[in-house]
């Protein structure tokens, strides 16, 4: 992890430097709980980054412990690509990585525990029927008839429930709170309930599971977290947090802080919505470079550094806000303005024909890596006769805005000579298809001898050495803001979110590949090269353009 990245301040970091200096602990331990249902998305980069960065900044520890309370819909693979992904961002777990499931014997201690006190129930009514008695937001609940069954048996009940002797759906062991309290998790929440499905850590053992609010107390406290940090949406919850910790026999007590979770605009970060792309197939996986998944933004080109910088200039608030786009894209613009080495690509192109070029001849000319960092070296690049250049990059006739090639005027080749374009040939449907032209061969590195202005310089590829490539060019997944707003978000789908490419790179790229693992095509935007090349297709997924193109549809 870079050196350079600075230490933030926020109110939770004010918060542990009250606690230390006050003697509340004298050591910081965090945790990281994902469930593994799905793949990690930006929102949980925020999360990790929070963390993990406070762990490391003071001298602490930090847990991965996975939420593994719903063996339906978990699964090893997620479990796999958390880990990879967290790592991948430049980050330890201290130990072995954890799992809500080593703590199943000891939780369902502490449920037997709560029954034994009176403060836990087993309810036969249905799911229908619990709604109704739970109230609303303006009307109290309603005790449900099992709520005074006697402790003896209530413990027989959930040992019946243990020992797999109900069906799933047929009972519930809940907490005994108050039915009227203003905050509906204390209304009598569930706190076990009965599953039969083989479980990815704990096999056949168990067909009973606890719920995440019963869990995730008690786990932090057997891990002896001193900070409990999750998202907005479970403030509430901190007092069922607080009352499972208060009511069972543990010594420590950790405590839970929340703060905002991450809202992206022209994406969403909804695991449910995010199953639905994937399962729907309008992408095509959880690492589609379209996804806002951490393994999406990996196989896009994005950076550990660009995703950390991300999280670290958003902050950490208790406000509620949406964060532009473009602030995650400058992110790793930034990053790879610097760090990734220049190459050529062609993605759309006609051929230029250099006619006073000796036919049969080529030459190797030298180009810098880098055009502001010599200590990346030059390359070889092999140049002829003929050469493609962008389609774009040449037009009959243009105003003197156009800086690039135009019959009857010259333009320079990036790193090579001047030329100037004299003829064209086109097809039967009127599009050019070669441009022939003719070369100043004192022109290498310098400008014209007679003082002659060429104000123009584009990029080619050499035809003979060019190696063929597709480029696909990726584009905000949604073409509004907020999509998670729209009555069916699928319909929210830019069209262009994907558009494909064929063109050709400068030869030896893929045995050249750079640490940061993308290239800048001159001109053209930064360029990874994709898990789907083989030597005979290259792949490319465009990171970012060289600009925010929507800042202009905005002015």
């Amino acid at each position: 992890m870079a050196e350079t990245e600075h230490r933030p301040t926020n109110f939770i970091r004010q918060i542990i430097d009250k606690d230390l200096a006050n003697g509340v602990h004298t050591s910081i331990k965090t945790r990281f709980p994902p469930e593994p249902n799905g793949f990690l998305h930006i929102g949980h980069a925020k999360s990790i980054c929070l963390n993990f960065g406070i762990a490391r900044d003071y001298q602490g520890s930090c847990n991965l412990r996975f939420d593994d309370t719903n063996p339906a819909k978990e699964d090893i693979e997620f479990v796999n690509s958390i880990q990879q992904d967290v790592k991948w961002l430049g980050f330890e777990w201290d130990g072995e990585a954890r799992y809500s499931s080593d703590y199943f014997d000891q939780l369902h201690g502490f449920a037997v525990e709560l029954i034994e006190k009176g403060l836990a129930y087993v309810d036969f009514s249905t799911q229908e029927a619990m709604r109704e008695m739970r109230g609303t937001l303006t009307e109290p609940g309603k005790n449900s008839p099992y709520r005074d069954t006697s402790i003896e048996t209530n413990l027989q009940e959930f040992a019946k429930m243990t020992a797999g002797e109900y069906p799933e759906g047929h009972c519930s062991l809940r907490a005994k709170i108050d039915m009227t309290s203003p905050f509906m998790c204390m209304r009598d929440p569930v706190i076990y309930r009965i599953k039969f499905a083989h479980h990815h850590q704990t096999g056949e053992k168990w067909c009973v599971y606890p719920m995440y609010d019963f869990t995730h107390c008690i786990s932090d406290a057997i891990e002896g977290i001193t900070h409990s940090l999750c998202t907005l949406e479970f403030q509430d919850n901190r007092r069922l947090y607080d009352w499972v910790i208060e009511n069972i026999t543990i010594d420590c007590t950790p405590h839970q802080y929340e703060f905002s979770r991450l809202n992206l605009e022209y994406t969403v970060l909804s695991k449910r919505r995010l199953i639905q792309l994937v399962e729907e197939k309008h992408v095509a996986g959880w690492d589609d470079p379209r996804m806002p998944t951490i393994a999406g933004l990996r196989r896009r080109g994005y950076t550990p550094g660009s995703v950390r910088e991300f999280c670290l200039r958003i902050g950490v608030t208790k406000m509620d806000n949406m964060v532009e786009m473009s602030m995650l894209e400058a992110c790793i613009r930034d990053d790879l303005n610097v760090n990734a080495p220049r190459a050529m690509a062609v993605l759309e192109p006609i051929k230029l024909v250099i006619e006073n070029y000796p036919e049969g001849e080529s030459e190797t000319l030298t180009a810098p890596n880098h055009p502001n960092d010599e200590s990346m070296g030059t390359r070889n690049l092999n140049f002829g006769r003929e050469v493609w250049i962008e389609a774009e990059d040449f037009r009959e006739s243009a105003n003197k805005k156009f800086k690039r090639l135009v019959l009857d005027k010259e333009v320079r080749l990036r790193n090579a000579y001047v030329v100037k374009a004299n003829r064209v040939e086109k097809d039967a449907e009127g599009n050019v298809t070669t441009v022939y032209c003719t070369y100043d061969a004192d022109t290498l590195g310098k400008d014209p001898a007679d003082g002659r202005k060429v104000k123009g310089v584009i990029h080619w590829v050499d035809v003979a050495s060019g190696e063929p490539a597709q480029f696909r060019l990726y584009d905000r997944l949604f073409n509004v803001p907020n999509p998670a707003a729209e009555d069916d978000f699928v319909d929210a789908i830019n069209p262009d979110s994907l558009i494909v490419k064929s063109g050709w790179v400068e030869p030896g790229l893929p045995g050249r590949v750079p640490e940061v693992g993308s290239w800048q095509f001159e001109r053209t935007g930064y360029f990874c090269l994709d898990k789907d090349s083989t030597p005979e297709q290259l792949v490319f997924n465009q990171t970012v353009g060289l600009r925010d193109t929507w800042a202009k549809i905005g002015d």
